[in-house]
């Protein structure tokens, strides 16, 4: 070798984008194979590819010994000191040799070991590229589609585009160009596998970055997308800057940069429509183009009623409920819509239970329930246990001192009631005419027997 296969390697490493550093790295290692197959012997060998003139120089490896045991891996001191004075019991002497008839064999080995590395690194190479840039759109010439695949050329490597990732509505005709989104990139034993995609709302996403240079410089930004690709996409943007409207900006002069949009979505309808604070006018905003009457909300649940005028009830809902179900995709909210009529004869109970307030009462009333009960089985423990700590002449002691302290009450029963001898005495002769009147009644009885 010579400085021609130093300059080749430089060429190589410009055309595929390969460090030549690998390139030597593996032709080293291939030689030190091809060496050790084609002399059938264990010797350790080292090879030094010089980088600048791209001579190659073959060393045998062996340890200095005191004794020599085994001739092709150890060397006396003697000899060693020979070839480095300062080489010592222990050490690694390389020893330069030139084997014969290297030959064709082994530079065919070398040669298929080389071509084996040059590919693995231009696959590490590859696929390093392209993990960095997941998330990202790419433009690629449509090569052919199968049953489940659509395969796509992207220059450097062949992409794919798996079934669940395509648009049914769309037509791929082979050796257009489109573009795509990296979904994923995975590693294989052969070749990278860069998995693309046209349904995801990423790729709108970045559609609307290329075409709308102010969403780039970050003045307007996009809050949310909800797509149902190839028929509709709703975008809630918001500008940065009071003085630039955001969906003016995005829709462009005659429509020219949403129209850009459409026509690489072929033809999926876009509606484009502010993000507002208020969840009641978001709500609003994102049920265009029907006019809202009036939007209720429970935000704990995230739930709304929306009502609308009786003739703008279809086109609210939207065909087979998309209108809709794109509202509150792009909101995060359950979204439930009446008509002006439906809503004047509901009760406001029905209302309550469309926005989930009936079982925030059922659960609040049951957590008091809850907490009654706790805070009553609290007590009883608490003072059984106290009483259980307590001995029987402590309770006796505290008795008796209750009852002194109740008579010395000023508020007690006797201090309350002002009685008198005079009174005491009344109360025993009603009491003893009492018993008299009775005794007589008895003994009348007693005759008419």
């Amino acid at each position: 070798m010579n400085e021609d296969f130093i300059l080749a390697l430089d060429e190589l490493e410009k055309d595929k984008n390969i460090d030549k550093e690998i390139i030597l790295e593996a032709l080293e290692k291939a030689l030190i194979k091809s060496y050790q197959k084609n002399y059938d012997n264990a010797e350790n060998v080292d090879v030094i590819v010089d980088k600048q003139t791209g001579d190659i120089e073959v060393f045998a490896l062996r340890e200095v010994v005191d004794d020599v045991n085994d001739n092709i891996n150890e060397i006396s001191l003697k000899e060693a000191k020979e070839v480095d004075k300062n080489l010592d019991i222990g050490d690694i002497a390389r020893i330069k040799i030139a084997p014969k008839n290297f030959g064709r064999v082994a530079a065919q080995t070398a040669r298929n070991i080389v071509i084996q590395k040059i590919r693995d690194a231009q696959r590490d190479s590859v696929y390093g590229e392209y993990l960095d840039r997941e998330n990202e759109m790419i433009t690629g010439t449509i090569q052919r589609e199968d049953s489940y695949n659509l395969y796509v050329n992207l220059d450097k490597i062949e992409g794919v585009v798996p079934l669940k990732e395509q648009v049914v509505s769309e037509k791929y005709i082979p050796n257009e160009r489109m573009k795509f989104l990296i979904k994923d990139v995975k590693s294989s034993s052969k070749e990278p596998q860069i998995v693309l995609s046209r349904s995801s709302e990423i790729l709108v996403t970045r559609l609307f970055e290329l075409e709308v240079p102010e969403i780039t410089e970050g003045v307007i930004e996009i809050y949310s997308i909800a797509r149902e690709a190839g028929s509709r996409t709703k975008i809630a943007v918001f500008s940065n800057d009071d003085a630039i409207d955001p969906v003016g900006a995005c829709i462009g002069y005659k429509g020219a940069r949403v129209n850009s949009i459409v026509e690489e979505l072929q033809n999926e309808k876009i509606d484009i429509i502010n993000y507002d604070k208020s969840i009641e006018e978001f709500i609003s905003n994102a049920l265009s183009p029907a006019d809202i009457v009036e939007v209720l909300i429970n935000e704990k649940n995230k739930q709304s009623l929306v009502v609308v005028n009786d003739y703008q009830l279809s086109l609210a809902i939207g065909k087979e409920g998309q209108n809709a179900r794109l509202a509150a995709r792009l909101t995060g909210w359950k979204i439930d819509i009446k008509s002006k009529t439906d809503f004047d004869n509901m009760s406001e109970e029905e209302v309550d239970q469309i926005l989930g307030l009936n079982q925030e009462e059922n659960i609040l009333t049951d957590e008091e329930d809850n907490e009654d009960i706790d805070l009553i089985e609290g007590v009883d423990l608490n003072e059984n246990q106290e009483n259980e700590q307590l001995s029987d002449e402590e309770l006796d002691s505290i008795e008796i001192n209750t009852l002194n302290e109740g008579y010395d009450d000023k508020d007690s029963l006797f201090s309350q009631v002002d009685l008198k001898e005079d009174n005491f005495d009344q109360l025993d002769e009603d009491e003893s005419d009492f018993i008299s009147s009775r005794q007589e009644e008895n003994s009348e009885e007693d005759s008419e027997l």
